[in-house]
């Protein structure tokens, strides 16, 4: 038979028990709700099964990434995505990737409307991605234009001379593999090279004239490779206004009809959903809760920072250093 110590004892420690079990079913549904949060953060969330806008982000290099082009894909098949706007924040990248972008919005165009709005940047290739829909706004300091296409290699034959270090090659005609960063350039392989960069800017130019709806002898003026400030594109008619994302959903709804209620609700690429960490989410979540309202592609470069390597034709802006 207990005494009364042990009886107290007992009960207390039933209490203990029991408070441990709240917490670790609180700690569940934490989780279970972190859980719900971060997959509906990470892919629209349940706002999709209504009508809305699509917002869709094109930053930093632009290569015609995968999973951008599924997510561009989706977007025109989407019954619920009423219009899109794209947020452009990049320097350009390679003119295919740049293309294959460009073609990916205008699909969207055919069936809903499409606007887009620039960032800090949104030069060569981000300008390629910008005309492809049917109005750009950007801020009045944006920095745009850089139309034009380079082809940059390092050559360092006279610095292998130095070192004692000769390059041997067996190649099948004297232009393969031409330019490379171990043969001086001959005039030949420069004329082949010039005309490929010609070709790929010739194709760019026709571009900004039939979408900016120009001369063909404006948009050669205008497409010198220099960059031009928001205001000065405005001026030109190389973007419809200046403003942020609220002037491109005005513009949507005066313009294209679109009923000012919808929602505008972030559309993600899969691999951006499926790279992201838990942790990144839940860290994305808390600063959120203080607040702050970070990117999470923004979190990801910057705790889990990546190289890119770019080949082939580049239309992206370089500013001299």
């Amino acid at each position: 038979m207990l005494d009364a110590d042990s009886i107290v004892a007992h009960r207390q420690m039933r209490r203990r028990l029991g408070i441990w079990r709240i917490l670790a079913v609180l700690a569940v549904a934490v989780s279970v709700m972190v859980l719900v949060l971060w997959s509906a953060d990470a892919g629209g969330g349940l706002g999709k099964l209504s009508n809305h806008i699509a917002r869709v982000r094109v930053e930093g290099l632009i290569i015609g990434n995968r999973h951008t082009l599924e997510l561009l894909d989706e977007l025109a098949k989407a019954d619920r995505v009423k219009a899109v706007i794209v947020h452009i924040n990049s320097p350009g990248g390679t003119v295919a990737g740049s293309e294959a972008i460009y073609e990916g919005i205008r699909k969207i165009a055919e069936k809903k409307p499409v606007t887009s709005v620039m960032g800090s940047v949104a030069a060569s290739g981000g300008y390629i991605t910008a005309i492809a829909s049917d109005h750009i706004v950007a801020r009045g300091n944006t920095i745009t234009g850089s139309i034009g296409v380079i082809f940059q290699w390092a050559e360092v034959s006279q610095l292998l001379d130095k070192l004692g270090i000769n390059m041997e090659e067996i190649k099948s005609s004297e232009l393969k593999a031409q330019p490379n960063m171990f043969n001086p350039l001959t005039e030949k392989v420069r004329q082949v090279t010039e005309a490929l960069v010609q070709d790929s800017y010739s194709w760019f130019v026709a571009l900004v004239a039939e979408r900016r709806q120009l001369q063909q002898a404006t948009a050669l003026r205008l497409a010198d490779g220099r960059v031009y400030s928001g205001r000065q594109a405005v001026e030109n008619k190389l973007i419809d206004a200046l403003g942020g994302e609220e002037t491109a959903k005005a513009w949507l709804v005066s313009e294209k009809k679109i009923n000012e209620k919808l929602e505008i609700i972030d559309w993600k690429p899969d691999g951006a959903v499926k790279t992201s960490s838990l942790g990144l989410s839940v860290i994305s979540l808390m600063l959120k809760l203080f607040g702050f309202e970070p990117s999470e592609q923004v979190l990801s470069r910057a705790l889990q920072p990546e190289r890119l390597k770019l080949d082939g034709l580049l239309s992206v802006w370089q500013p001299s250093n």
